[in-house]
């Protein structure tokens, strides 16, 4: 039987996004409240690199899980994630780049900006 998460606050972010997602017809809401429902072995963990990688200068950069610290970000992005860890935070200051939790994403918006999900 499949109970979903246990945390609190990530049950209240799934709820936000889902709300939205109807609201405001958004689908990257819907996708990103389907992405942090998984089970914890399945949540996604990104590094630096990965990001570094895929994203572009000036990106929106949305990661449903954790970004971890491995390797180094090479341009300036905007990171949105459920959870960082401390190293990643240092060096995402470092980059000039800018961490944002998935909360913050709901509520400044992303418009005008590129979206890519990574993970």
């Amino acid at each position: 039987m499949r109970t979903g998460p246990t945390n609190v606050n990530l049950k209240s972010l799934i709820g936000e996004l889902r709300k939205k997602a109807y609201a405001e017809d958004i689908p990257l809401f819907e996708r990103l409240a389907e992405d942090l429902e998984k089970p914890t072995r399945q949540k996604r963990e990104v590094n630096l690199s990965k990001i570094s990688r895929h994203a572009k200068k000036g990106e929106l950069v949305v990661v449903p899980g954790k970004v971890l610290a491995s390797g180094e970000l090479s341009q300036s992005v905007t990171i949105a994630a459920w959870k960082f860890s401390q190293p990643a935070l240092e060096k995402i200051t470092k980059a000039n780049a800018k961490a944002i939790t998935i909360n913050e994403l709901i509520k400044n918006g992303f418009k005008g900006t590129t979206v890519r999900i990574i993970g």
